[in-house]
């Protein structure tokens, strides 16, 4: 059965300078497997699948596959599943607001011109980080401690650990040893200095498999968000910047309204036409 594809670039406004995401629309009928093995086949970070809700309060429900597993929530593929929706004719209940089923739960995605932004979920696990866990990572990243200026754990699902480094310079410097992450899911953040557009670099580094580095990450920029606001290490409202080390310009903007963090970006459609299932 053929059925529309898109694929998305998101957290730029400009196409292949952000996160690629594949997204299989009216995807009902589709068993977990064939879900599983198509996300393998993109071998993109993650491709989603959209099917009608089943709480009446959502829009649209979407399931989130890596190649290898499936997540409850990832912040990529939410803005641009949302945006994927929205171009195909997709006509949300409330003006304004689209508002996403997802295995996580309901989460609300704000429309504001060209961007959308989701509210970022509330984290599973905080605090600080083991000393075990520390000492892989500065292993990893070849640092010392006292070059570790914050350190939390940021999961809101995916399994995010976050440290803070002095300097946007200090994060685009690091050459992990992906073997020595084992299996954590880590993401460092630093400060730009004044006039730069935005104001902090962050990095997402991924220990699971051979290990590699996500482009712009929407689930680690959240949780960031959270912590460097809720710290005052960052101001109510800032962009982030992501993907430099790959060549890309990923722009994240972050912002905190009434207790609520909110998770921005532009998202740009690259490939539409069908794919067979």
């Amino acid at each position: 059965m053929s059925r529309r594809f898109t694929q998305v670039d998101v957290f730029t406004a400009t196409a292949l300078l952000g996160n690629p995401l594949a997204v299989v629309h009216d995807a009902q009928g589709l068993a977990d497997e064939q879900m599983q093995a198509f996300a393998r086949w993109t071998n993109l970070s993650e491709t989603t699948f959209l099917l009608p809700p089943t709480d009446p309060a959502a829009d649209y429900h979407v399931r989130i596959f890596t190649p290898h597993r499936e997540l409850p929530f990832a912040g990529h593929p939410t803005l641009g599943s949302c945006h994927a929706w929205l171009e195909a004719g997709g006509a949300p209940k409330a003006e304004g607001e689209v508002v996403q089923q997802c295995a996580v739960g309901l989460i609300r995605i704000r429309r504001s011109g060209e961007r959308l932004a989701f509210a970022a979920p509330p984290c599973l696990r905080t605090g600080p980080l083991e000393d075990e866990v520390l000492a892989q990572i500065t292993r990893a990243l070849s640092l010392t401690h006292a070059d570790i200026l914050g350190h939390q754990w940021v999961d809101n699902g995916p399994g995010w650990s976050a440290v803070r480094l002095a300097s946007a310079n200090a994060v685009l410097a690091l050459s992990p040893d992906w073997a020595a992450l084992n299996g954590l899911k880590l993401g460092v953040v630093g400060p730009h200095a004044a006039g730069h557009d935005a104001q902090f670099e962050v990095r997402a580094l991924i220990g699971e498999g051979a290990g590699y580095e996500d482009p712009v990450t929407g689930s680690l920029n959240a949780s960031l968000g959270q912590w460097l606001i809720g710290s005052g290490v960052a101001p109510e409202a800032y962009v982030a910047a992501q993907g430099t080390c790959l060549q890309r310009r990923g722009r994240v903007f972050i912002e905190r309204v009434a207790g609520q963090v909110w998770v921005g970006g532009s998202s740009v459609s690259c490939v539409r036409g069908e794919v067979t299932l």
